[in-house]
């Protein structure tokens, strides 16, 4: 479960780059590095209780 949580984060937080630099639209960048942050299990899982 972990290494799914972390291909999912990874991607969340490369989005949120590729929507920070390429598209800039920096609220969406933002929101979508937090939101790979906080679903990463080295971060503060949200599936964690």
């Amino acid at each position: 479960m972990a290494t799914i949580l972390w291909i999912i984060a990874v991607i969340f937080v490369i989005a949120g780059l590729y929507t920070l630099l390429a598209r800039r639209d920096l609220l969406w960048g933002i929101i979508l590095i937090v939101v790979g942050l906080l679903i990463g299990p080295g971060g503060v899982s949200i599936f964690n209780p």
